[in-house]
């Protein structure tokens, strides 16, 4: 394992140190559909996990502006990147989350290092990574999950869950680049990608998250209650089904024209070859 630098050592502040007997653990950081943060959020709330540390922010972010209540400035305020910890009473194992509110500008690379350093601190011998996979499904079919691993042999490992194994892809931001450099330190590392319609990739994506978390949870060996996460997939999906028909109502309106404004100006031209005709046989009968 990579040995941890003084001057990296600076950029993060761990609060407690559990020492569990085996540990995994979820980095994530806001992506496409924010699958990644509606994931880890979810499981980080529901396990009730514990806060035990944070990235410091001031050497990743700069702050643009400041927010303003009732008339008075507030101070300013950094994208948070915290660690959170968990441990399962039955089996003792740990489960590290370290959540990112946003991904930095810049000094990327240097962030993954410092979310490594923790995780090998604890010891941890899995590290998991949630994203989207940008596909043409409807809005109203289910997301199917691919996955990705950093070694061949895990692939076995992780065929025995509903996954789909894709082949050849690539994933974008922190949560790819966190498992190049986990496979550099020779951490394993697996992806889930929950499937998020092409269309829609600006919209949160809870039905993807939901898709994750099912696979990933039963990875993990934890339970995990997902009544409120599908409730929320389900109003998603009907805000998706209204936007569409909103979207579709405004196509016909603007390409389309209405049959009685068709047959209005089908008798407006029939009137004026009316008059054409009437002033034609007046002008030929006076010669």
């Amino acid at each position: 394992m990579q040995a941890v630098s003084k001057k990296r050592e600076d950029l993060f502040r761990l609060y407690r140190y559990p020492r569990p007997r085996s540990a995994s653990m979820l980095a994530s950081w806001p992506g496409i559909g924010n699958v990644s943060l509606i994931t880890a959020r979810y499981l980080k709330d529901k396990l009730g996990a514990a806060e035990i540390g944070e990235i410091d922010p001031v050497n990743f972010f700069e702050p643009v502006g400041v927010m303003v209540e009732d008339n008075v400035v507030e101070k300013p305020r950094f994208p948070e990147s915290k660690f959170y910890y968990w441990r399962d009473r039955e089996t003792g194992k740990g489960l590290l989350l370290f959540i990112g509110e946003e991904q930095p500008a810049s000094k990327g690379y240097e962030m993954v290092n410092c979310v490594l350093d923790v995780a090998s601190r604890f010891k941890v011998e899995r590290i998991y990574s949630c994203a989207a996979a940008i596909t043409r499904m409807h809005y109203s079919e289910k997301s199917s999950v691919w996955a990705v691993a950093t070694k061949r042999e895990l692939l076995s490992d992780i065929s025995r869950y509903d996954v789909v194994l894709k082949g050849d892809v690539r994933i974008a931001g922190l949560n790819g680049l966190i498992l190049g450099m986990a496979k550099e330190r020779d951490i394993e590392g697996v992806c889930l990608l929950g499937e998020v319609p092409g269309y829609a990739t600006q919209m949160a994506n809870p039905g993807a998250s939901l898709a994750v978390l099912r696979v990933l949870s039963k990875m993990l060996g934890v339970e995990v209650d997902l009544t409120e996460l599908s409730r929320l997939a389900r109003r998603s999906e009907d805000e998706m089904e209204m936007m569409a028909k909103q979207a579709t109502a405004a196509f016909i309106d603007r390409f389309t024209e209405p049959i009685w404004e068709q047959e209005e100006e089908q008798e407006d031209e029939g009137e004026d070859e009316d008059e054409d005709e009437d002033g034609g046989s007046d002008k030929f009968g006076t010669n």
